[in-house]
């Protein structure tokens, strides 16, 4: 019964968002005002990356490391498009993977609103944000993640343990990490790597990781996305290209996750978050030391 009542709330949260992203594409269409951003290649990205976010990898250092290479999306839009892009995806993946681990009802739906709540606090202050300040906090935070997946690749983790839910103290940490963590998807880093760590360290099975991140993203997704919409700072050609190829990324690896080898993803990725990292960094340093640059950037 909670099983079927949670993949309603996910299919009402999808159902939402599709209504503002269409709401908000025709208006920016209308005014003529739809970014330049190619479609096709963007999608391909989209694919690709909710392929592994299924997999634990995680979307955003994936997406973000692309999005920078290939210049495809402005920076300042970088957070409310990456928000937007992962609703449907994770949607998806919480509708697939929700009843296949058993985790306390009372844990798995306290961290989903934590994570809801952090989200739909802090979308109201980073959407406003300056360029220069969602470069310097991308940098940082995406040096946190690498620093997460280093730590687990290297089995600097605890073990865990074999529970499957959080009472107490130990929940009380959870939901106020779950909400931290919610605050940080509006600066682009994802909730997967940072709840993973979090459920291992307060001594949960770690299979209790994948519905909760599964489902504190799917949620938390459409509040911030909403947001960054509503105001305008997001790229609609980009999100809609995700939107559409994401979830046949995440039905696929869904089929086929149990013949992948996870280890070497996992450092690809790690390497490619600190090398987006670094890139981050370097723009903020360059316009930082150019003011006539940086003029140039928040007229654009």
């Amino acid at each position: 019964m909670l099983i079927n009542l949670l993949r309603l709330i996910f299919i009402i949260c999808a159902l939402s968002f599709i209504f503002m992203l269409a709401q908000a594409w025709w208006q920016k269409r209308r005014q003529g005002s739809l970014e330049p951003t190619p479609f096709w290649p963007v999608a391909a990205i989209g694919f690709a990356a909710n392929f592994l976010d299924t997999l634990g990898v995680g979307s955003f250092a994936v997406k973000t490391a692309c999005y920078k290479q290939f210049k495809l999306i402005d920076d300042r839009m970088l957070p409310g498009t990456l928000n937007g892009q992962c609703v449907l995806p994770t949607v998806t993946q919480s509708l697939i993977f929700i009843g296949v681990v058993k985790v306390d009802p009372f844990t798995l739906i306290s961290m989903m609103i934590a994570a809801a709540a952090g989200a739909a606090w802090g979308a109201r202050h980073v959407a406003s944000f300056h360029r220069q300040t969602i470069r310097l906090v991308m940098a940082i935070s995406l040096l946190v993640v690498a620093g997460l997946i280093f730590a687990g690749l290297l089995g600097l983790f605890p073990v865990g343990g074999d529970a499957m839910g959080l009472g107490g103290y130990k929940l009380a940490i959870a939901l106020l990490g779950n909400f931290i963590f919610g605050v940080l998807m509006n600066v682009g880093i994802g909730l997967f790597a940072p709840c993973m760590t979090l459920v291992y360290l307060l001594g949960m099975n770690p299979l209790a990781a994948f519905p909760i991140m599964m489902g504190s993203t799917a949620v938390l997704s459409v509040f911030s996305a909403g947001t960054f919409i509503r105001k305008g700072a997001f790229d609609a050609k980009a999100v809609l290209a995700v939107a559409i190829f994401g979830p046949i990324g995440v039905v696929l690896a869904a089929m086929l996750v149990k013949s992948m080898d996870m280890e070497m993803l996992k450092w690809l990725v790690a390497f490619i978050v600190i090398y987006t990292s670094w890139t981050m960094y370097a723009s903020w340093r360059a316009a930082h030391r150019s003011p006539v640059q940086l003029a140039v950037e928040s007229a654009g």
